[in-house]
């Protein structure tokens, strides 16, 4: 049976005829843009369109800006909207469907509607990043302190991912021989389940939070439109209020993600994450050796210091006992010398003392001699005053009632007195009294 057949440049020729036609050029359509690269002037992207949910991509299509009009398209877009053309907005253009029998179906972007400016991926990071500064939590991840070598990492990537075997390569061939302990949580990097299954990772890390020092979260580069996944408001929550530093290489470095703002380091890639880790404890390895070289600079030092003065000492020690000893024959000298001195000016002192005891004797002798005299006169004036002797005088002491009497008028009739005499006493009773005065 004979058919009829074209070659395949016909078919494509036919197609492109079909794709040509008037309503597919100078068509309006909005698009979130992605993986935009400018080569050789020319603006190479993507154009994408998701579902409701902005979870899944439902139409995909290669775009392009040609150098003859991206620099008045790039000029009039930024004037109006102060962003260059870059991934993840969400744009209205116009182009014209296209059909190449080598390079297959594009739209050629002839011009851009400023006004339709930021896209979904972009609205949703802002509206994250609002929501966790409004919670007090967006940079509380980044106010954790570094431990001064961080050696024990958690990592969370896909088992297996060329970003994974990047990072544990770089990690430990470095140079320094640095030792690090790492364990991988596995966890899925694209698509739906990527926040809960990072979110998981999360807690199992949390659950012996002592055994690690940080979490690097990396993922190895791949179309940016595979990075939406990780504009999650649970997921940067997560990151945000993790007690352990946590390092985010996700994706190239152009690609950023709402983590990248919340985490405590942000670097380009998996590779990046690991140079900075060694950088790190290459940093702490170079103080280490400083110190050890300031320390055995100093000990040096402090030795080299202590042997100059030993010798010092050692070239001093036959000389040192000779000149001690010649110091005290010395002094001893002196003090001989001062004690004869001494002797000389002592003698006459002394004679003075002797003169001195004996007028001393002499003069304790005639004052006690006095006063003993004074004594005695004093004892015999006593005796010739005492109520004794005025009794023996033949005087007498008249008593009424214990009391002495020298008024006759102060004694009442009967009353009974008694008379002391030098010797014995009388009791009497008075029958009359006289008080006149002798």
């Amino acid at each position: 049976m004979e058919r009829n057949t074209i070659t395949l440049q016909q078919l494509q020729q036919r197609i492109a005829c079909l794709i040509s036609c008037n309503d597919t050029r100078d068509v309006w359509i909005t698009a979130e843009l992605s993986d935009v690269a400018v080569r050789g002037g020319h603006c190479y992207m993507e154009l994408l369109q998701k579902d409701a949910s902005g979870a899944t991509t439902v139409a995909k299509a290669r775009g392009i800006i040609w150098a003859s009009a991206y620099r008045m398209i790039a000029l009039k877009f930024f004037n109006a909207t102060g962003r260059e053309f870059a991934t993840g907005l969400k744009v209205m253009v116009r182009v014209t469907a296209t059909y190449h029998p080598v390079f297959g179906f594009s739209l050629q972007v002839t011009d851009v509607d400023p006004s339709y400016t930021m896209g979904d991926l972009l609205r949703l990071r802002r509206e994250i990043l609002e929501r966790l500064r409004r919670e007090g939590i967006l940079e509380q991840n980044k106010a954790i302190d570094w431990p001064a070598v961080p050696q024990r990492i958690a990592v969370i990537s896909a088992p297996g991912a060329a970003g994974y075997g990047d990072f544990i390569n770089q990690l430990f061939s470095n140079s320094s021989r640095l030792r690090f302990a790492v364990r991988l949580f596995p966890a899925v990097m694209q698509g739906d389940r990527t926040p809960s299954t990072i979110i998981s990772a999360l807690k199992q890390i949390a659950c012996d939070d002592e055994e690690w020092d940080c979490v690097v979260i990396i993922r190895g580069g791949g179309a940016t439109s595979d990075l939406a996944a990780f504009e999650n408001y649970d997921l940067a929550a997560a990151v945000a209020m993790f007690p352990l530093p946590v390092i985010i290489g996700i994706g190239h470095e152009r690609d950023v993600t709402v983590l990248d703002y919340v985490a405590n380091m942000r670097v380009k890639t998996p590779t990046a994450a690991a140079e900075w880790l060694i950088e790190r404890g290459e940093r702490a390895l170079a103080s280490l050796r400083e110190l050890a070289s300031a320390i055995a600079l100093s000990a040096s030092d402090r030795v080299s210091g202590c042997l100059t003065r030993l010798s010092y000492i050692e070239g001093q020690l036959p000389v040192i006992p000779l000149q001690a000893v010649e110091r005290q024959r010395s002094r001893l000298v002196k003090v001989t010398a001062a004690l004869g001195s001494m002797a000389g000016r002592l003698q006459p002192l002394m004679a003075r003392l002797d003169a001195m005891n004996e007028r001393l004797a002499t003069a304790s002798a005639t004052i006690i001699e006095r006063r003993r005299a004074r004594l005695d006169a004093a004892e015999q004036l006593l005796g010739a005053l005492s109520p004794e002797a005025t009794l023996r005088r033949g005087y007498s002491i008249t008593r009424v009632d214990g009391h002495a009497v020298t008024d006759a008028a102060a004694i009442p009739e009967g009353a009974r007195v008694t008379t002391i005499l030098a010797s014995g006493s009388l009791v009497s009773t008075v029958i009359s009294s006289d008080s006149e005065t002798l």
